[in-house]
């Protein structure tokens, strides 16, 4: 979900003025607030501010908010990706959760795939996927996160790892440049694999030649 910041310029019945910033909080909530300080009518100035430094008036959040819900939103990714060395061949695996229109859905994806090298390539693979999923759900200009076993994969992304191998460098760029083109802002999670079993599962099945593909509400 959006995360924003309300700043404000408070002025005192006597005319003295005072500048205030608020932690960044989800939308919904930021959106309850500063109608509540409206109210008080000692606003000078009040500014909504969020993570991509865009500014937004009470009213035009408001306007966003209401067709934010009727789009896909708070949007989980989960991916897996496994690579077998006798076939050479990678499965891939990818669950989607997201609301829409106060309801919550889920899509299952996986794919069978040739021509990777590793089980990490896999991984990315798998993630990418994700994105493609996403792009035909026609998801846009929404922080997305991204949740899977790979501490390689999710490190990183994080820039938290370096990446000397050429083929998971080629993967990076093509996630950045998905994720860019559709204006995601993304956060990339680690879980173990325990938690990521739907995907892991997914991908398992891939592999085995069952391919996957589902859409429905929760």
């Amino acid at each position: 979900m959006l995360q924003v910041r309300i700043e404000i310029t408070y002025r005192t019945k006597n005319g003295a003025e005072a500048e205030f910033s608020s932690d960044y909080m989800e939308a919904e909530p930021a959106l309850v607030i500063a109608r509540d300080l409206e109210k008080t009518e000692r606003m000078k100035q009040l500014t909504i501010i969020d993570t991509y430094d865009v500014s937004w008036t009470l009213k035009q959040l408001t306007k966003f908010m209401e067709k934010v819900k009727t789009e896909p939103h708070d949007i989980v990714v989960y991916f897996d990706g496994g690579f077998d060395q006798n076939t050479q061949k990678a499965g891939l695996g990818c669950a989607i959760y997201y609301k829409q229109d106060e309801k919550s859905y889920r899509i299952r994806r996986n794919a069978l795939v040739e021509g990777l090298i590793s089980n990490n390539e896999a991984e990315y693979a798998a993630l990418h996927l994700g994105l493609k999923e996403l792009e035909l759900l026609g998801v846009h200009h929404l922080p997305i996160t991204f949740v899977g076993d790979s501490l390689v994969v999710i490190n990183q992304l994080n820039d938290e790892w370096p990446c000397y191998e050429a083929e998971l460098s080629k993967w990076m760029d093509r996630i950045e440049a998905k994720t860019e083109q559709l204006g995601i802002a993304p956060t990339y999670e680690s879980v173990s694999r325990k938690k990521n079993r739907e995907a892991d599962q997914l991908a398992t099945q891939a592999l085995q030649g069952v391919e996957i593909t589902s859409h429905s509400e929760q």
